[in-house]
């Protein structure tokens, strides 16, 4: 599958960024263009999100190898990957999927795509669900009958009083040639795999590579007793909180998120510590 992609910056390592359930790379272009002073940044909208293809296979498995499959076609031997939420279990995918250099075929060896990762507000753990109420909310809404954005907003207010929350939503609508109204993402997709976005990811080797954990203090996604089996996964990664950032940390602490990201962007492998609070 041929994901989207926005594309920032012309020279440096190539950082690649996923975003989360519901999201797409617009939502990434402010941190995306801000790091591309240094780095050749790639957000991508994930399958059935954004304006990538749509697919009824919605799995974590699917989504690593489209990303891989991506970099295949643009030359990209090795990239930091960074990933929110959903975002962050498909580069937890990604990285895990080949710890070390497989045999593809005689004489042909597959390095790791991975070089390190950023894993933002999400553990490998299962997750209970949280979206419900949305996907009902966004299921109900009869785009046809509907003449403005402003009427969706109000059709999704019934389920959903949080405004922040339905801006979010809304941005997932897009308007066709004839003035009517449709989802961007294959909402149909999601919701019949939702079970397998709230999964936990499980390897039987360790990423060895540099990783950086960012939690937000609010958010209750990455908890204390989450840092075990991150270490059995990732032994060389580091957790860091930020202070009064929910799940949505880059945007409630856009300074202090970039500061965490760069700190790690600037490190060099032998200088990544093991796992646990800084």
């Amino acid at each position: 599958m041929r994901l989207h992609c926005n594309s920032y910056g012309t020279s440096g390592p190539a950082l690649i960024i996923l975003h989360g359930l519901l999201g797409s790379s617009d939502n990434w272009h402010t941190v995306a263009k801000a790091l591309s002073d240094k780095r050749r940044v790639y957000a991508l909208d994930a399958r059935n999100h954004g304006r990538s293809p749509h697919d009824p296979v919605f799995t974590y498995q699917a989504m690593a190898e489209d990303v891989r499959e991506f970099m295949r076609s643009e030359g990209i031997e090795g990239a930091t990957v960074m990933g929110h939420s959903m975002g962050g279990k498909t580069a937890m995918m990604l990285a895990l999927d080949r710890p070390e250099a497989q045999v593809a075929h005689p004489g042909s060896r597959i390095p790791n795509p991975v070089s390190s990762c950023i894993i933002i507000d999400i553990a490998p753990k299962p997750m209970k669900p949280g979206h419900d109420e949305i996907f009902e909310a966004m299921r109900s809404v009869d785009l046809s009958a509907v003449r403005f954005r402003k009427d969706v907003d109000e059709a999704l207010a019934g389920r959903i009083p949080n405004a922040t929350t339905r801006q979010f939503i809304l941005k997932n609508l897009k308007v066709g040639d004839d003035g009517s109204f449709e989802w961007k993402l294959n909402l149909n997709a999601i919701f019949r795999s939702y079970n397998e976005v709230n999964r936990d990811i499980e390897s039987a080797k360790p990423f060895t590579g540099p990783a950086l954990f960012i939690r937000g203090a609010k958010s209750r996604y990455i908890l204390d007793e989450d840092l075990e089996k991150i270490q059995e996964l990732f032994p060389h990664s580091r957790l860091e909180t930020i202070p009064d950032a929910g799940h949505w940390a880059h945007a409630d602490a856009p300074e202090a998120f970039m500061t965490r990201v760069r700190d790690f962007l600037g490190h060099d492998v032998e200088r990544i510590s093991p796992a646990g609070e800084q």
